[in-house]
């Protein structure tokens, strides 16, 4: 995997230079993560003018599951606790003969800026702007296979907690289970907060969970997902908890499905961002459900759960292949509940079989 790093860091370089500055420091964590492989927290990357550096805090860790930097990549720790890795690399692309460097000015707070321009005044600081996540929107085949296993993950957890009773349990409960089940099953841990809502608050997006307790006719909304190797997936399905769900819980949820796969079946190379989330929602606009809809329809994912493209109204710019996205209408009727359907997909042509579905836990309508 060296030669993918080292490619990488070669791609934004040609970047950086293009842009006429002389070296690149590279601050976001998954932007580090990205470019040099697993690093300590608060490891900072240096593109310099000689070569390029980790700067740690600290030695790396010897935890198996979050791996180790890129061997091919030299590291530089700190000598004492609590120094700015920032500052040290500002200084040590001045001692490579650097006379400007990029920094990411959308991660930097206003303070840290100020300690680079302390550290090395002679360095003209530029704007590296959003270079490193423009270069993670398309994933390679390696990074969609940790996707991939994540989502078989997050379907194994899912699929064994429908198995169970679920009456008379509280959401928080749940969520806990199914934080625990990804971990069984290989995760590193979960994509985000799992979300379990039920009754009223079903459908609702980030719905965080509450001790409420699961009741017979309730919508039941799980969101979840599993982080693989530093790969975020995602995927949320809605249930009916019951023998039979009544008329307008069935009537909601065709809607929703119906959006959802107008949308999924959009995904495709050179369609544009804001035509996927339009087919989705005008399935739902036209059933009057304008004011109940969330402002995107889906987002990308990766080394965050929201990444690159948003599939939203005002979106710009168009799907290429290779590209992990999630696609999650759902309509919340304040007070009686609501769906979400969530899936991962990732963008292929259609010579390839069309759009890649990762999670692949059934969307009928169950009644559990």
């Amino acid at each position: 995997m060296s030669e993918v790093y080292a490619t990488r860091r070669s791609r934004l370089r040609d970047h950086v230079n293009a842009a006429g500055t002389a070296a690149a420091l590279v601050t976001r964590p998954a932007n580090v993560r990205y470019l040099a492989a697993a690093a300590p927290q608060g490891s900072v990357l240096l593109l310099g003018r000689r070569e390029d550096l980790l700067v740690c805090a600290g030695p790396p860790d010897d935890r198996p599951y979050e791996g180790r930097p890129d061997e091919h990549l030299r590291l530089h720790v700190l000598p004492a606790s609590g120094g700015d890795t920032g500052a040290a690399a500002a200084g040590l692309a001045v001692a490579q003969g650097a006379d400007s460097l990029a920094v990411e000015e959308h991660h930097l707070t206003v303070a840290r800026h100020r300690a680079l321009g302390s550290a090395a005044p002679a360095l003209r600081l530029t704007d590296l702007d959003t270079a490193v996540e423009q270069l993670r929107v398309v994933k390679d085949e390696e990074e969609i296979s940790c996707l991939r296993i994540g989502a078989e993950i997050a379907d194994q957890a899912l699929g064994e907690l429908l198995e169970s009773i679920l009456v008379g349990r509280t959401e928080r409960h749940l969520a806990l289970e199914l934080e625990r089940r990804l971990v069984d099953h290989g995760a590193d841990g979960p994509a985000f907060p799992t979300s379990v809502a039920t009754g009223p608050h079903a459908g609702r997006r980030g719905h965080r969970p509450t001790d409420r307790r699961v009741e017979e006719g309730d919508f039941l909304s799980v969101c979840l997902g599993a982080t693989y190797r530093g790969y975020r997936c995602e995927i949320g399905r809605t249930f009916v908890i019951g023998t039979s769900p009544a008329d307008w819980q069935i009537e909601l949820y065709d809607l929703v499905f119906a959006a959802q796969r107008a949308g999924r079946e959009f995904l495709a190379p050179g369609a544009a961002c804001r035509d996927v989330d339009r087919a989705a929602r005008q399935v739902l606009d036209s059933a009057g459900y304008a004011e109940a809809l969330p402002p995107m329809t889906g987002h990308g994912v990766g080394l965050e759960i929201e990444e690159d493209p948003q599939l939203a109204p005002s979106a710009m710019g168009k799907l290429d292949a290779c590209v992990p996205v999630t696609v999650e209408p759902g309509v919340h009727l304040p007070g009686r509940g609501g769906v979400r359907i969530d899936d991962t997909l990732v963008v292929r042509p259609e010579a390839d079989g069309g759009p890649e579905l990762l999670t692949i836990t059934t969307k009928e309508l169950l009644a559990l």
